[in-house]
């Protein structure tokens, strides 16, 4: 295989509060719908924040059939399992893998891989071993005594990290090559790239990218106030009265084939990753450069690795987090990069939350469905753009891209930034 080969996308799918496919969700921002609502899962009235991306309304079993399954992990695999469910089915390669014969089939599942963005685990994990630490006599003791009578002896297969790759694979029989990313909120998009690079490397024939995370528990919404990150009713991306940002739960998944591949079974092509870059600034946790220079450097390199210009890019889907230094400096990144000319620039999350290792495959899936139907949804809870990011093409309405190619960015704390560069095949 030729290194320079394309890799294209023939497949996607996607699950959170504003839809559970790709075109629903999609539908829903560019009518303006917001799916921040209060928390139903738990009561959360006390809490500070206390509105979130919540999935509402789907049983688990409408998600995953197999009630077997429903055993071994938790809310946030079940979630990552429908979208990648979704996803390879709509891609329809295991229907042409049975109309193969055992040595073709053999092969064909031998060079497809499985690559998920993984949140990596959750407080909730340990909410089983409360009501033992609450009621024992601090005896070390008592404690294991009744502890196999407490907690589930499930406990930890179900909260591994990689349990949606394993089921992947188990389910479909994908037998590639594989890896489990947990790298915060760039987990998903680091999905796609290190899929897009095994297919370019000659490693695999296809794969399938997944991102996932259900970060909407106490313990994780009291934190991130604390730490000053959550607004307490509205995600406001780039607005002047931002305030910060509000979790979401859901997945996103994307089938990535090489052209020769996708063309041997005659699949439809939605799209092609073109390139991608990541850099970190390394300044600390919690830390973000004003200048936006990781973010800056990463979107440099992902256009070097395309061997494209700025001038290239017909729209940027934005990290838009709605915090005050992040939008601020993904702005500064933004200006360093494009200069005056920056293509219409619009951020989803808005409409359905923050997805941590969700969001920014979810992002991905959702502007190459934007740029196949030539739009670029605008931010409807844009109600004053901050006059430091005057001269900016973000809006409150829908523009329409420049060309065919967007321009996808993911940040992640530690200061980590992902950039992914998608072309979007003509549209229906």
């Amino acid at each position: 295989m030729a290194a320079a080969e394309k890799v294209v996308i023939t497949s996607t799918g996607a699950i959170c509060a504003a839809g559970k496919t790709p075109e629903e969700i999609l539908d829903a921002i560019q009518a303006g719908k917001s799916a921040i609502a209060p928390i139903q899962s738990w009561d959360a009235s006390a809490w500070p924040t206390a509105v979130a991306g919540e999935i509402t309304g789907v049983s688990p079993t409408a998600l995953i059939e197999d009630r077997k399954i429903h055993k071994l992990i938790r809310r946030t695999h079940l979630l990552g399992l429908y979208a990648a469910s979704s996803a390879i089915e709509r891609a329809g390669f295991v229907a042409h893998r049975d109309k193969l014969d055992a040595e073709a089939a053999a092969l064909f599942s031998d060079r497809t891989g499985v690559y998920v963005g993984s949140g990596g685990g959750s407080y909730q994990d340990q909410y089983e071993f409360f009501p033992l630490m609450s009621t024992g006599d601090r005896s070390l003791r008592t404690f294991g005594q009744e502890l196999g009578a407490t907690v589930n002896p499930m406990w930890l297969l179900r909260g591994l990290p990689n349990n949606v790759l394993c089921h992947i694979g188990i389910r479909y029989g994908l037998k590639g090559p594989n890896a489990c990313i947990t790298n915060h909120s760039v987990s998903g998009m680091l999905a796609v790239v290190e899929a897009a690079l095994a297919l370019r490397a000659g490693e695999a024939d296809r794969a399938v990218a997944v991102g996932h995370d259900a970060p909407i528990e106490p313990e994780s919404l009291l934190y991130y106030q604390r730490l000053g990150l959550l607004a307490a009713d509205a995600l406001l991306p780039f607005d002047a009265a931002r305030s910060g940002s509000l979790m979401g739960e859901g997945a996103a998944a994307i089938v990535l084939e090489t052209a020769t591949a996708a063309a041997s079974r005659q699949a439809p092509v939605l799209g092609e990753v073109l390139g991608s870059g990541y850099a970190a600034e390394g300044e600390g946790l919690l830390a973000i450069r004003d200048d936006g220079d990781g973010l800056a450097r990463s979107i440099a390199l992902a256009l070097e690795n395309a061997g494209l210009r700025a001038d290239d890019v017909g729209m940027i889907v934005a990290h838009g987090n709605g915090t005050r230094q992040s939008d601020a400096s993904e702005a500064a990144a933004i200006r360093r990069v494009f200069g005056a000319a920056a293509p219409p620039i619009t951020a989803f999350k808005w409409a359905f939350g923050h997805l941590l290792a969700g969001a920014g495959i979810l992002d991905a899936v959702l502007a190459l469905r934007a740029l196949r139907l030539r739009s670029v949804p605008g931010i409807a809870t844009l109600h004053r753009i901050d006059p430091d990011f005057a001269g900016l093409p973000i809006s409150a309405g829908a523009q329409t891209p420049r060309t065919d190619v967007a321009l996808v960015v993911s940040r992640g704390f530690a200061g980590t930034n992902a950039a992914l560069l998608l072309r979007a095949a003509p549209g229906d």
